[in-house]
């Protein structure tokens, strides 16, 4: 199964804090908020809520379906030959 990049960075995240600050929770949500005020200053994206993460991966899906779609019928033009055209 294709992993999704989000969902990669969302566990290396949370994984590492918890390595960090296991033995206190409270320091653990003051670290969060510092990363997500920071990314957010930074001009990028934050997830706050599982609503917003549910849209922005349907918004991830059909931008790639959007994608493949134009893969898969993308074909050169074909040559018109007019009349008098050596070419069969």
């Amino acid at each position: 199964m294709k992993t999704n990049p989000i969902w990669e960075e969302v566990w290396r995240i949370k994984d590492e804090l918890s390595r960090e600050y296991a033995a206190d929770p409270d320091a653990y949500f003051v670290k969060l908020d510092e990363i997500a005020n920071a990314e957010e200053k930074a001009g990028r994206k934050v997830v706050r809520s599982a609503t917003e993460l549910r849209q922005l991966m349907a918004e991830e899906e059909h931008e790639r379906a959007g994608v493949s779609a134009m893969a898969l019928n993308d074909k050169p033009p074909r040559k018109k030959h007019g009349r008098g055209s050596n070419v069969p």
